[in-house]
């Protein structure tokens, strides 16, 4: 008999009845997450963990590529940046080096940080998205 987890469960759920804002946020604390227990990983020269979890964060950088639109102008500068964190992970896991992959982290706080922003402004003025 298979069990199941509460925990994943609930996050799953929770998952489930997020709106897109909300999405995004997940997906950059995903990115946070996985990058420092990269770092770990890294630091105990557990190179194999090291590695699981840098791909994650990359499939993390081309979601947000891959559901980019591009009908605002923004989204050309914006898919740089995530192509060049893109092949910066790369880099750091190839190398395993800790330093390109703090830099990876510090663009993803600096993302995750303006979007809660973001979020905050749109909620305090719910008419500036009335078209």
């Amino acid at each position: 008999m298979v069990k199941i987890n509460p925990y994943t469960k609930m996050q799953d759920d929770a998952i489930m009845s997020a709106s897109k804002e909300e999405l995004t946020l997940m997906l950059y604390e995903g990115g946070i997450k996985f990058c420092n227990q990269a770092l770990m990983a890294i630091e105990k020269k557990d190179i194999g963990k090291a590695n699981e979890l840098i791909l994650r964060v990359q499939d993390i950088v081309r979601e947000f590529q891959i559901t980019l639109d591009h009908k605002y102008p923004i989204s050309k500068e914006f898919n740089s940046l995530y192509d060049y964190m893109f092949r910066k992970l790369v880099e750091a896991n190839f190398k395993k080096d800790a330093v390109i992959l703090n830099e990876v982290l510090g663009m993803f706080r600096f993302f995750r940080d303006t979007w809660k922003e973001a979020m905050k402004l749109a909620r305090s003025n719910p008419n500036a998205n009335a078209s």
